[in-house]
C-alpha cells in the first residue's frame, strides 16, 4: 500500500504569466524547484488563494533566477497575474518510508524570490 503525501510546498507564489494558448502545465523558475526538491514533469497541486481554484498539472522549468510562474494551458483561464497561489508536490511512498520523509517549504517575496526555507520531519506511523 502507498501512502499520497505532500513532499514539498512553494508557499504564496505570485503568478507572472497566464498563457491559455500555451500546451498546458505551470511552468516555475528553475532555482525554486531545485530548493524545493520539485522535479519538472512531476505532477503538483495549485491552489489559487485569490479566487479558492484547485488545479493539478504538471511542472515545465523556466529559466534559472527570473522569478516566473506561469500557468498554461486551461489553468489560464482560473489564475491570473498578481494572484497568490501555493504548489503542492506529491510523492507516494510505502508506510515504512515515512520516517525518511523530509517535506520542505519554500517561502518567497513579491517577486517569488527566496525569503527562507524549512524542512519538516515527518511524525513515524505507530506500528501495529
Amino acid at each position: 500500500m502507498f501512502i499520497r503525501v505532500c513532499m514539498a510546498k512553494l508557499h504564496r507564489l505570485t503568478v507572472t504569466q497566464a498563457d491559455l494558448n500555451y500546451v498546458g502545465s505551470i511552468t516555475i523558475d528553475q532555482e525554486l524547484l531545485e530548493k524545493s526538491g520539485i522535479k519538472p514533469f512531476q505532477y503538483v497541486n495549485i491552489t489559487n488563494l485569490s479566487n479558492g481554484m484547485f488545479w493539478q498539472t504538471y511542472v515545465m522549468a523556466g529559466k534559472k533566477g527570473n522569478g516566473d510562474v506561469c500557468l498554461n494551458g486551461p489553468p489560464a483561464r482560473h489564475f491570473q497575474p498578481g494572484d497568490k497561489i501555493i504548489v503542492l508536490a506529491e510523492a507516494w511512498l510505502e508506510p515504512s518510508e515515512m520516517e525518511e520523509l523530509n517535506p520542505v517549504v519554500v517561502f518567497v517575496d513579491e517577486k517569488n524570490k527566496i525569503t527562507d526555507i524549512k524542512k519538516h520531519k515527518a511524525i513515524p506511523l505507530p506500528e501495529k
